[in-house]
This record gives C-alpha cells, sequence and structure tokens, in this order.
C-alpha cells in the first residue's frame, strides 16, 4: 500500500487540496473565493513539483491500473502548467463577471485530477474512471455562468455530446476486453505482440473496438468528425473555461490518446495508423478552411485548435518513437501558444465588458503596441513561420512522417499550414494596418501582461533555448516506447 501511495502522491496530493479548499469555500462562503483561488494556483505549483522530483523509472501500482513513468511525468508537467495559468487568467475575470464563487477553482482541480489520472492509466477501466472525473467537471465550469444563456447551452452541449463518446469509448473497450479477455494495458501489449509475432491477425472484433476507443478519445481532443462541440463551447463558455479547455484537456487526451495507441495497441500500428491519418487529414484541413470566415475570436481559437491537433496527430500516425516525441514536443509548445493568446483575449475590454470580435483589434499597434506584439508573436508562431516555436512544433511531427513513409500526410499538412496562414496573418493584419477602433480598458492587470510576456519570450526564443523541451519530450518517448 505505501508503494502505491508513494506511486500516486501528486494526485493523492492535488485530490486532498481540493477536497481541503472545497471545505474552506463551504465554511467562509463567498469570501473565500480570492483565498481558494490563490491556493488553488499554489497547489498545482507543489504538485508539479512532486511530478517534477518524482523517480524517472516506470513504476506500476494498484495491480497493474495506473502507471508512473516519463511520458506521464511529461504530460502532467504540461496539464498542472495549463491549469495554474489558466486560474491565473481568471483571477480578475470571475470578479468582474460575477463569477466570483469558490467552486470555480475547485472544480478545476478536480478535472485535473482526472486529466492526470488519464495520462498515467494502464488499464481500460481507471483510463474511464479518470477520463469522467474530468468531463464531469468541465461539463460544469463550461456552463458556471448560469445568467448566460450561452455559457449554459456550452455546458449543455458538451455534456450531450461527451455522454455519447464516453458510451462509445464504453463500448470499444467492451469489445477489446470480449475479444482479448483483459483491460490492462502490459496484457494486451503481450498478446497482441505474440499475434504479430506469429504472423496472425487480430480478430475483427478487436479492430472494431480499437476504432471505438480511438472515436470516443478523438472526441476529447475535438478531431474531425467529432468537432461538433468545439465551436458553440469555446465561444460560449467564460473566457478563463476557453482557455483553459483549449490547454490542460487537450494534453491531457493527446496524452492519453498517444498511450492507448502506442502502448496495448502499439504492435497493430497497421490497423489503427489509416484510422489517425485520415482524422489527421480531416482535422488539418477543417481547421484551415473553416476558419477563413470567423469574426469571432474565440470560434476562430476552435477551429483553431482542431487544425492543430490535426498536426499533433500527424506525429502519432508515424507510430514511431520520434512520432511520440513530435506529438509530445508540439503539445507542450502549443500549450505556451494558447495560454498567451487567450490571456490578451482577455484584455480586450471595452466599457467594462468582454469583446470579442477580430475588427475590435484595429489598430492596436498604436493604442496597445506591446500587447500588439505579442499577438503578432503568437499568430506568427501559429502560422508555423521560422524562428519561431510553432516552426519547430510542425517541423519534428512532419519529419517523424516522412521518416515513416507518409509522405503525402506530410505534403497535406504543409498545405493546410499555408492556407491557415491567411487568417492568423488577416489578425496582424488588423492590428497594423487597419485604423484604430475604440481602444481597450485599462488597466490589464499585471498577471495578464505576465502571461503574455512571459510566453511571447518562450515562443520568440524557443530556437535558442529549445533543450527543456526536446529533451523532456525524448524521455517521454522512450520510456512509451520503450526504444
Amino acid at each position: 500500500m505505501t508503494y502505491d501511495l508513494a506511486a500516486i502522491a501528486p494526485e493523492l496530493f492535488l485530490l486532498l487540496s481540493a477536497v481541503a479548499l472545497l471545505m474552506l469555500g463551504v465554511f467562509r462562503g463567498a469570501r473565500a473565493t480570492g483565498e481558494v483561488l490563490t491556493l488553488a494556483v499554489l497547489a498545482s505549483v507543489v504538485t508539479f513539483a512532486l511530478v517534477w522530483l518524482g523517480p524517472s523509472h516506470e513504476t506500476v501500482a494498484f495491480g497493474g491500473l495506473f502507471v508512473r513513468d516519463g511520458f506521464a511525468a511529461f504530460m502532467k508537467g504540461l496539464i498542472l502548467v495549463g491549469t495554474a495559468v489558466s486560474l491565473v487568467l481568471s483571477w480578475r475575470f470571475i470578479e468582474r463577471e460575477n463569477m466570483a464563487r469558490f467552486e470555480f477553482p475547485v472544480l478545476m482541480l478536480f478535472a485535473t485530477v482526472g486529466m492526470m489520472m488519464m495520462v498515467s492509466a494502464h488499464d481500460l477501466i481507471s483510463l474511464y474512471m479518470g477520463l469522467e472525473l474530468q468531463s464531469l467537471s468541465l461539463y460544469v465550469i463550461a456552463a458556471f455562468r448560469r445568467d448566460s444563456e450561452r455559457s449554459t447551452e456550452a455546458g449543455l452541449k458538451y455534456f450531450v455530446l461527451g455522454a455519447l463518446s464516453s458510451g462509445m469509448l464504453l463500448y470499444g473497450s467492451s469489445l477489446v476486453y470480449g475479444f482479448a479477455g483483459t483491460t490492462n494495458f502490459a496484457d494486451l501489449a503481450r498478446i497482441f505482440g505474440e499475434l504479430t509475432a506469429a504472423g496472425e491477425a487480430p480478430k475483427l472484433g478487436t479492430i472494431v473496438g480499437i476504432v471505438f476507443i480511438t472515436a470516443g478519445l478523438a472526441f476529447k481532443i475535438s478531431a474531425v468528425p467529432f468537432h461538433m462541440w468545439t465551436p458553440d463551447v469555446y465561444e460560449g463558455a467564460p473566457t478563463p473555461v476557453t482557455a483553459f479547455f483549449a490547454t490542460a484537456p487537450k494534453a491531457a487526451a493527446a496524452g492519453l490518446l498517444t498511450r492507448v495507441l502506442m502502448g496495448p495497441f502499439g504492435d497493430l500500428v497497421a490497423e489503427w495508423q489509416q484510422i489517425v491519418v485520415v482524422i489527421a487529414v480531416l482535422s488539418m484541413g477543417l481547421g484551415a478552411f473553416a476558419a477563413i470566415n470567423q469574426q469571432n475570436i474565440k470560434r476562430l481559437m476552435a477551429y483553431s485548435s482542431i487544425g492543430h491537433l490535426g498536426y499533433a496527430l500527424v506525429g502519432l500516425a508515424a507510430g514511431t518513437e520520434a512520432g511520440v516525441r513530435g506529438v509530445a514536443a508540439y503539445m507542450a509548445i502549443y500549450l505556451i501558444m494558447n495560454l498567451g493568446t487567450f490571456a490578451v483575449i482577455l484584455c480586450m475590454r471595452q466599457n467594462d465588458r468582454m469583446v470579442e470580435s477580430i475588427d475590435d483589434l484595429r489598430g492596436l499597434s498604436r493604442t496597445h503596441p506591446a500587447m500588439a506584439l505579442a499577438m503578432a508573436i503568437f499568430m506568427f508562431s501559429m502560422t508555423g513561420l521560422p524562428p519561431l516555436a510553432g516552426f519547430f512544433a510542425k517541423f519534428y511531427v512532419f519529419m517523424a512522417a516522412v521518416e515513416a513513409g507518409l509522405y503525402i500526410l506530410a505534403v497535406i499538412g504543409v498545405l493546410t499550414s499555408v492556407v491557415a496562414a491567411f487568417y492568423y496573418l488577416r489578425i496582424v493584419k488588423v492590428m497594423y494596418f487597419d485604423e484604430p477602433g475604440e481602444g481597450f480598458d485599462r488597466p490589464f492587470g499585471r498577471e495578464l501582461s505576465l502571461v503574455m510576456g512571459v510566453t511571447g519570450a518562450v515562443i520568440l526564443f524557443f530556437f535558442a533555448f529549445p533543450t527543456p523541451v526536446l529533451d523532456g519530450a525524448q524521455v517521454a518517448a522512450t520510456a512509451l516506447t520503450g526504444g
């Protein structure tokens, strides 16, 4: 038992912290919101330290339900960074928008615990438990602004479609269990490895189960054709919630999908590779073309996220250690770009209310030059222009695809990047070449300025200091693939 508790120490600490903060809020009421939010950020930072300082060797606990390895540690680090920064971004927003209730940061912590359990899942059962803990919290957070019809609609759509995806995941898991006789990842990997070594094909029911599992997880990363909830939820949810949705859950779901396909089904690359290729192509295509006519910047970021997860799936489609490294590095850079972008979006306030139109950024370079510079860095990086971090993110996944012989997939990725450049560069054009409109309210808040400055610097100077991300991604890939 002590061994198991040591393996799960970061999750246990964060869970107990969330429960303690919930009790603090219950006893102190609405007055405790600021304290709970501050302590939630602190709890996320301490949990990050526990993950970072934990053992690097693989540890399997709770009878094979939970695994702690380099891949889990890397993805958990991204999740915790996304959670902590999203909490910081919400600091002033929840007060101004009458959302200052202590349940908000507590729900985010519970969702984070679920995400951490997801990426450490070593069994289809523990995978589902972590996924549902995350999802149930996110359903409530999406609809947290109860007096807003858009927020309520966002939460309802996410709930209904999320229930559908959970059903697909469970059905796929039941098929795999029925035909393989186990839900444990190590046992599944051994069974399918023996089949491959003997030159035998897996049973059709197993392949159908993998398809359903992949579909259920594709919903969580909003990959096409399971993306329909994303634009409405991104637009309707409160902006800090949208920032959270676009970062931590995306990293968790991408990590989970990578672990599932490269772990228990790693020897069945030929069976699932074509599924991932199709999803990647559709996601990159929709993300590139559907965002062109968007006028709401949050909806544009929704389609952007669909496209970016398509690029990440290019690395996964390779089915190699280099591909996993590309996915890990891509998600790290994607998370930083999105946190910075949403910090800028949270600064878009006129007459003490949020504005979300791209036209509201007109002439920003003359009214708020530092903010315009930060936004330009993020947009150029998302386009994939060198020497910004976004270029290297795409380079690693495209190179993994080329090395795996997926030349057409890599070419489609480059072409869709060119198309997507149109709407990213349009934002830069609006900021630097259009006549200024009504300026944004000041002050922005030190926390927003800090997030914009730090993330902008990381993206801008990534080429000079890529080692932390690349080394961490390599350790993650080696741990998962056994390379």
